[in-house]
């Protein structure tokens, strides 16, 4: 401590005015927060590995050198076993999302703009941060290689599967394991592998923007493992809605840096990784919890495992491992690891945690198109009653179609002489219909279709909808069903909605009303 003082008085003239000691998140290194007089800080790091702390120094300084948001070096003891960095402050990203964690998984909109911030950031890392790096200062190995995939897949079968004492072939899981060994490194790699990407290694300053820490085990490897690693952390809980659409938000930011696989090889190989990182990870709880009894690694264990019946889910070209598959599915299935739910705390913020994105895109969905008409707004509706006779009004809005609803099938009371020169609009053929009860029934299956329609075409901002009613002479069924539609949907949205009784030569006007959004 006493030497990691006398670098930051050599680097600052004075000594710090105060020193306080900052909570490590399983690392062996020691971490402190120098205040200097004038309240400026910077952090102090003694490490007790040389290699390691000579990979990060190197890498930190690469990385600024290319201008990544990192924290920068400001002095290194002649031994590189300490050094100053600058603070990045004291909110992680791990915190700034505890609400949503502890929820369940139900993060509010603010922490899932955290996230996707976080996300679009790490392609920059990975691609730019790979340009002009020495690997060879990368510790403990340069690259991600198959040795470096069976370390970790051997990790996971010695320090989790064997104490679980399950039954398997030595062998035949050995030849599983090699085989997803030289799949998951068919591909070469020039990009960064952060190793360790988590929540937890991420800072954020006060605009909300993300700072990366704790790279000191990346190598040059795919950028699929970082993302599956991220996204795929077990006590992260992260929904399935929210997982596709920070992939989707990730592969849209990394075609700013390279030429992307397209979508199917995309998630194709994401697949592999997420395996590969569920089994690393699972041998890493097994080795904290089971052997150094860390109640927390035994605690993210159920998440983790739920995570592995998912991925058991998928067809097995995808995860193309029988014997692998066979022995996972067994271990799922052993009583100690039985799903339970587990009781979250409620969101009681206020914020809200859906949004109006009604076509969230995911990469196996290629680059969306969208019509001219989204996010136009607001929907007007034009509701028509023709005879089929004169043929089927046409759409005046250039769509070219609209719903045409044959109300033909119904009692038709224009066969009745009391009737003949009234219409759909008058008390006694409005009661004739809804005494017989044909029509009812009808419009109760109109009505079901149109709301979800115009809730639909609401939501996404579209401008026009057209319904039109047919019967033999545009006279009674279809003027009283084309109006009381047009009444149904004016007074369940607000919406503007036009009437027009074309054999009749009537036009009405329903206008827009003012929803009161308290």
């Amino acid at each position: 401590m006493q030497q990691l003082i006398e670098l930051y008085k050599k680097w600052s003239g004075s000594a710090p005015a105060k020193v306080e000691k900052i909570a490590g998140q399983g690392s062996n290194r020691q971490y402190f927060r120098f205040t200097a007089s004038d309240s400026s800080t910077v952090i102090g790091v003694v490490g007790t590995s040389h290699d390691e702390n000579h990979a990060f120094i190197f890498i930190d300084r690469h990385f600024t050198k290319r201008k990544l948001p990192v924290p920068h070096i400001l002095a290194v003891s002649d031994d590189e076993m300490r050094y100053l960095q600058s603070d990045l402050g004291s909110t992680s990203l791990f915190d700034a999302i505890r609400g949503g964690r502890e929820a369940g998984g139900r993060y509010n909109l603010a922490e899932q703009e955290l996230l996707k911030k976080t996300i679009r950031q790490l392609p920059n890392l990975q691609i730019r941060g790979a340009i002009g790096m020495d690997w060879s200062v990368c510790y403990p190995q340069p690259e991600f290689d198959e040795d470096s995939v069976l370390f970790d897949l051997n990790y996971f079968k010695y320090c989790f599967l064997k104490p679980t004492e399950l039954d398997f072939h030595e062998v035949r899981l050995e030849a599983s394991f090699r085989r997803l060994a030289k799949d998951l490194t068919a591909e070469k790699s020039e990009s960064f592998l952060y190793r360790d990407f988590q929540a937890r290694n991420v800072m954020l300053d006060a605009d909300g923007n993300p700072y990366f820490i704790d790279f000191q085990g990346g190598r040059k490897g795919p950028f699929y493992y970082d993302l599956a690693s991220f996204l795929w952390q077990a006590s992260a809980k992260y929904s399935y809605k929210l997982r596709r659409n920070l992939v989707a938000e990730y592969y849209d930011a990394l075609k700013q840096y390279i030429e992307v696989p397209n979508t199917r090889h995309f998630v194709a190989r994401l697949t592999l990784f997420v395996l590969f990182r569920t089994l690393q990870v699972l041998g890493a709880y097994g080795f904290r919890g089971y052997f150094e009894h860390k109640q927390h690694f035994i605690d993210s264990i159920p998440p983790a495992m739920d995570n592995l019946r998912d991925l058991l889910k998928l067809r097995a070209d995808i995860l193309p491992y029988p014997y692998l598959r066979d022995v996972l599915t067994r271990l799922t299935e052993l009583p100690q690891f039985a799903h339970k739910e587990t009781p979250v705390l409620p969101r009681t913020d206020g914020f809200r945690t859906t949004d109006n994105s009604i076509y969230p895109h995911h990469p196996m969905d290629g680059l969306p198109t969208f019509s001219k008409y989204d996010g136009k707004g607001p929907l007007v509706v034009d509701v028509y009653s023709f005879s089929y006779r004169k043929g089927i009004p046409e759409d005046p809005s250039g769509n070219g179609g609209s719903y045409v609803f044959d109300c033909r099938s119904t009692h038709n009371p224009g066969r009745y002489e009391p009737y003949k020169k009234l219409t759909g609009l008058d008390e006694p053929v409005i009661r004739f219909l809804e005494d017989d009860g044909e029509i009812l029934e009808f419009l109760d299956h109109v009505y079901a279709l149109a709301d979800k329609h115009v809730a639909r075409y609401i939501q996404r901002g579209f401008t026009h909808l057209m319904f039109c009613f047919g019967c033999t002479g545009g006279q009674h069924r279809s003027v009283y069903s084309a109006q009381h539609l047009a009444e149904h949907l004016h007074d369940k949205f607000g919406i503007e909605v036009r009437i027009n009784h074309r054999e009749q030569n009537i036009q009405q006007v329903l206008p827009a009303v003012e929803r009161n959004k308290a």
